[in-house]
C-alpha cells in the first residue's frame, strides 16, 4: 500500500484480493500507457512507462477503496505526471477520460460510490494544474532573479549576465514582455508574439492598456496600478487576452516590478502562460458536472445552484415558480421496449420541454430517471405557472415516434409558486415533489397546485402513523364497549368493542382518526389482534361474573385482517387462552370487504363459522350486494347501517314510508337467509319500537348507551338497561 494512503482498505484481505489488485493495476497501466504514448516527450521506454503508470494506478485504485475516503492521492498522481514530463494537454485530457470511464471497472465486484471517481478526477486535474503552475512560477522566479542579478553585478560580469538573461528571455516557453511604468512595451519575446499574433514592432508600439477589456475583473487592474506605483512587488491572475485575429487566449498572467538601485520602480515584467487548453478542459468538466449526459439539460446540481442564487438576498416582491414533472407509465415503456427506447424517449421529452420553455429566467432540468423540473424565476403568479403546465401537457400528449414505435406519453406535474423567502430553496423542491404525488394520485396526466393546508394535514397524518407502533407498545390504546340490545326485552345480549387512542399530545382520538392510517401502514393486523385479545379477555371476565347472561363481544375485522393468513390461528389461540366459547365472539366485516373476499380468504371465514364464531356483515346496504353471492357466505347476522333507520327516528310524526319499506325489505331478506338483524344508529324510543315491530332482533345506538368502559356494561348487566 502507498505511504500516501490513510485509513483502511475495504475488502482487501491477503492473497487473492492482493493478486486481483496487482492485475487490475497492471491492466490499467497498460491502457493508460497506450493512451498517452506519444502525447508528451518523456525519457522512458514503453515498459518503463507501463511500470510507472501501473504504480500510479495502484495509488488511485487504493484511494477509491480506502476508508475513510481521501482524494489526496489523485493530487499527488497529477503532480507526478508533470514531474515525469507528461505535460501536454492531450496527456492530461486522455488521463482524465480514462479515470472517469475505466477506473471503477478495473476492480469488478467492488462497490465504489460514483462520487469518489469524480473526486479523484478533480484531484488529478488540480494536482496536475498546480504542478504546471509551480514549474512556471519557478521559471518566472529564475528570470526575475536573473534580471536583478544582471543589474547588481559588477561591470565585468554585466555582459555575461545580460547574455544569460537574453537566453532565458528569448527561449522561454512562456510569453515575456518588458514595459515601462506607463505600460508601453520595451521588449517582447517570440513566445508572446506568437501567442498574441502580433509582430515585435507592433507590440513595441502598443500599450498594455490595449489588452484591457470589459470582462476583466476590476481587482486585476487595481493590482496593476498598485504595481506601477510600487505598492506591491507582483501579482498573478488568470486573464483572457484577445489576439490580433480576435481569437480568445486564456492565460496565467504574472506581473512583477523591477526597481532601480535606489529601490524606485523602474520596469514592469509580464510573464504570460497560455492555458487555453487547460481552461477549455476545465470548462468541459464543469459542463459535464452540471448537465445531464443523456438529454443535455441542466441536472440537479445546476438546478440547485440556480435556486441558491435565486434565494440569496432576493429583492422585495420577487416570486418563483416550479413545475416538478414525472412521466406517466414510463416504466412500462422502458421494460417492454427496452432501455434504448426509453432513453430516446427521455431525449425527445427533454427536447420538447426545452422548446416549450424558454427565456433568460427559465431553466429545464432533468432530476434523474423520468423526472424533470421547470424553474421560472421572477414569476408573475400561480396563473403563469399553471398556463405553462398546460402547455407542457399539451405538447407531451402529441405522439412521439421512436424506432418504429409511435409512443404516447403523458405527465403529472406538481406546481409550486410563491414569494422568494431567503433560505427556502429546499422547501420549494420538497413541496413540488409532494404536489407531484397529489397529481399522480388524482389520476395522472394532470397538474396539481401546492396547498399548504392539505400538506399540513398530510404531515400530521404521517406523524400520527409514525407514532402508532410505539403507542401500541406504550398501551396508549384502550377499548370502549357499546351494548347490542335485544329489542323484545331491552336485554344486553352483546357488546361491540371499539378501540380508542389516548394520545399524549392530541388527546382522545376516535377510530376515524387512525384506523385508516393503520390500514395504510399495515399496522391494522397488529392493532386488530390487540383489540381481539383485550375484548376476549373482557368477555372472559363477564362470563365468570354473569355466566349464561354474559354478552358476546363483537369485534370489527378490517379487510386487511381478513386477508391475513394467520387469522384463524390467532382466533383459535385467543379463544383458547381466554377460555371463552367460540359463540362468545362475533367478528364484523364491512359489506365491501366480504363481497371482495377471495376464495382462500372465504375459506378462513368458513373455518371460523364452523368453529362457532359468529360472523356479521357491518353497515349492510351501503355497498354493492350480490344477493346470489350473499346466500353462500358463512354469515350469522346483518347489521343495518344507521342511514336506513333515520326516517324511523322522529317520535312526533309517522315513520318515513320509504325508509320503513327499505328496512322491512332488508329484514325480510335476512330472515329468508336464516340471519338475525341488528339495526345501528338507534337514537329514540320510537325508533326502537318501530324496528322491533318490523322484525329487527337487536338494536345499537345512543338511545341505549354511548360507547363506554367495561364497568358501564357490567352495571347494565347487574341492574338492567333502564
Amino acid at each position: 500500500m502507498s505511504e500516501h494512503t490513510e485509513g483502511r482498505v475495504r475488502d482487501l484481505p491477503p492473497g487473492q484480493e492482493v493478486e486481483r489488485l496487482d492485475a487490475a493495476c497492471e491492466r490499467f497501466g497498460r491502457d493508460w500507457a497506450a493512451l498517452v504514448s506519444g502525447t508528451s516527450y518523456v525519457s522512458m521506454s514503453r515498459s518503463e512507462m507501463v511500470e510507472f503508470l501501473s504504480r500510479l494506478a495502484r495509488r488511485l485504485l487504493t484511494a477509491l477503496s480506502t476508508e475513510p475516503f481521501v482524494a489526496r492521492p489523485g493530487w499527488e498522481v497529477g503532480a507526478e505526471l508533470v514531474e515525469a514530463h507528461f505535460t501536454s494537454p492531450a496527456s492530461i485530457e486522455r488521463t482524465l477520460v480514462l479515470v472517469g470511464t475505466e477506473l471503477v471497472g478495473s476492480l469488478p465486484g467492488t462497490d465504489v460510490p460514483r462520487g469518489r471517481v469524480s473526486a479523484i478526477q478533480g484531484a488529478v486535474a488540480a494536482g496536475y494544474a498546480n504542478a504546471l503552475r509551480q514549474r512556471t512560477l519557478e521559471e518566472q522566479e529564475a528570470i526575475r532573479e536573473a534580471v536583478l542579478d544582471a543589474r547588481q553585478q559588477a561591470e565585468a560580469a554585466l555582459r555575461a549576465s545580460e547574455a544569460r538573461f537574453r537566453a532565458l528571455f528569448s527561449d522561454a516557453a512562456v510569453g515575456i514582455g518588458l514595459a515601462d511604468l506607463d505600460g508601453t512595451f520595451l521588449d517582447v519575446n517570440v513566445s508572446l508574439q506568437r501567442m498574441l499574433g502580433y509582430s515585435r514592432d507592433e507590440l513595441l508600439r502598443t500599450n498594455l492598456r490595449k489588452f484591457m477589456h470589459a470582462g476583466d475583473a476590476e481587482s486585476t487592474w487595481e493590482a496593476y496600478r498598485q504595481l506601477a506605483r510600487g505598492d506591491r512587488e507582483y501579482f498573478q491572475v488568470d486573464k483572457q487576452f484577445f489576439g490580433n485575429d480576435g481569437s480568445a487566449v486564456w492565460t496565467n498572467l504574472t506581473m512583477s516590478l523591477v526597481r532601480d538601485a535606489d529601490g524606485r520602480p523602474q520596469y514592469l515584467v509580464a510573464m504570460v502562460e497560455d492555458v487555453t487548453d487547460r481552461h477549455e478542459l476545465q470548462n468541459r468538466l464543469k459542463y459535464q458536472a452540471l448537465h445531464d449526459p443523456l438529454t443535455g439539460l441542466a441536472n440537479r446540481a445546476l438546478l440547485l445552484d440556480r435556486l441558491a442564487r435565486v434565494f440569496s438576498n432576493p429583492p422585495v416582491g420577487q416570486r418563483v415558480g416550479l413545475c416538478f414533472l414525472d412521466l406517466d407509465g414510463f416504466k412500462v415503456i422502458n421494460d417492454s421496449l427496452g432501455h434504448h427506447v426509453g432513453d430516446e424517449l427521455l431525449v425527445a421529452v427533454g427536447r420538447r420541454l426545452a422548446e416549450c420553455v424558454n427565456g433568460e429566467h427559465c431553466l429545464v432540468a432533468r432530476m434523474g430517471g423520468d423526472e424533470f423540473v421547470v424553474l421560472v424565476e421572477d414569476s408573475t403568479g400561480t396563473e403563469q405557472i399553471v398556463e405553462l403546465a398546460d402547455r407542457v401537457l399539451t405538447l407531451l400528449n402529441q405522439p412521439i415516434r421512436i424506432g418504429g414505435h409511435q409512443l404516447s406519453v403523458s405527465a403529472s406535474i406538481g406546481i409550486v409558486e410563491r414569494p422568494v423567502v431567503s433560505g427556502e430553496s429546499a422547501d420549494l423542491i420538497r413541496d413540488a415533489d409532494v404536489t407531484l404525488y397529489w397529481a399522480k394520485s388524482e389520476g395522472k396526466s394532470r397538474w396539481a397546485v401546492y396547498d399548504p393546508e392539505r400538506n399540513a394535514r398530510e404531515v400530521a397524518r404521517f406523524r400520527l402513523s409514525a407514532t402508532m407502533p410505539a403507542a401500541l407498545e406504550r398501551e396508549e390504546f384502550f377499548v370502549d364497549y357499546q351494548p347490542l340490545v335485544r329489542l323484545a326485552d331491552n336485554a344486553v345480549v352483546g357488546v361491540e368493542a371499539l378501540v380508542r387512542w389516548r394520545h399524549p399530545e392530541h388527546g382522545l382520538l376516535s377510530p376515524d382518526r387512525f384506523i385508516g392510517l393503520a390500514e395504510e401502514t399495515g399496522l391494522i393486523v397488529q392493532l386488530g389482534r390487540w383489540v381481539l385479545e383485550h375484548a376476549c379477555q373482557q368477555a372472559s371476565r363477564w362470563q365468570r361474573e354473569f355466566g349464561p347472561a354474559a354478552p358476546y363481544v363483537s369485534v370489527n375485522l378490517a379487510a386487511r385482517q381478513s386477508r391475513d393468513p394467520g387469522l384463524v390461528n390467532d382466533v383459535e389461540s385467543i379463544l383458547r387462552d381466554t377460555g371463552i366459547p367460540p359463540t362468545g365472539l362475533q367478528l364484523e366485516l364491512t359489506e365491501s370487504a366480504v363481497m371482495g373476499t377471495a376464495d382462500d380468504q372465504l375459506d378462513a371465514l368458513r373455518r371460523l363459522y364452523e368453529m362457532g364464531v359468529r360472523i356479521a356483515i357491518d353497515d349492510f346496504g351501503t355497498g354493492y350486494s350480490n344477493l346470489a353471492y350473499l346466500r353462500r357466505l358463512p354469515v350469522h347476522e346483518l347489521k343495518i347501517a344507521g342511514s336506513f333507520v333515520e326516517g324511523l327516528r322522529a317520535p312526533d310524526k309517522p315513520a318515513d314510508p320509504v325508509d320503513k319499506q327499505i328496512v322491512g325489505a332488508l329484514v325480510t331478506l335476512a330472515h329468508a337467509l336464516g340471519l338475525t338483524v341488528t339495526a345501528e344508529g338507534v337514537e329514540t324510543r320510537a325508533q326502537a319500537e318501530r324496528l322491533r315491530d318490523i322484525g329487527c332482533e337487536s338494536g345499537q345506538g345512543w338511545f341505549f348507551a354511548r360507547p363506554g368502559p367495561p364497568e358501564t356494561i357490567s352495571r347494565f348487566l347487574r341492574e338492567g338497561l333502564f
